[in-house]
């Protein structure tokens, strides 16, 4: 699929479609609320989530290289082989979310909530 705008990520949240697989690459989507939505196997590769909630988020198998997660919220999420190589998470909180199989070489993880 060809990559989207912020706009059309928001439009097809509200129409409740499901966004597993997308390719949001360097899309902004700073202080955007995805509380509990389906990012699996999304590639987010270089987006800016910035303060963002992604709270009880599905971010299984998701490409987060390189992504900017600068203070996001990622309680409870489900970051499962996530890969997350070279991401920024400097103050994100990640209590309670799933690590497993996750890569982080690389990931900036100051003043993260583990």
């Amino acid at each position: 699929m060809a990559e989207i705008s912020s706009q059309e990520l928001i439009e097809m949240l509200k129409a409740g479609r499901d966004l597993e697989g997308l390719d949001l690459s360097w899309i902004d989507l700073h202080e955007i609320d995805l509380q509990g939505v389906n990012l699996r196997n999304v590639n987010l590769e270089g987006a800016d989530l910035f303060n963002a909630n992604l709270a009880n988020a599905n971010l299984a198998g998701a490409n987060l290289y390189g992504a900017y997660l600068f203070g996001a919220n990622l309680q409870n999420a489900d970051l499962s082989h996530a890969n997350l190589t070279r991401a920024d998470l400097e103050q994100a909180n990640l209590a309670g979310a799933n690590l497993t199989g996750t890569v982080t070489i690389g990931a900036n993880l100051q003043g993260a909530s583990l």
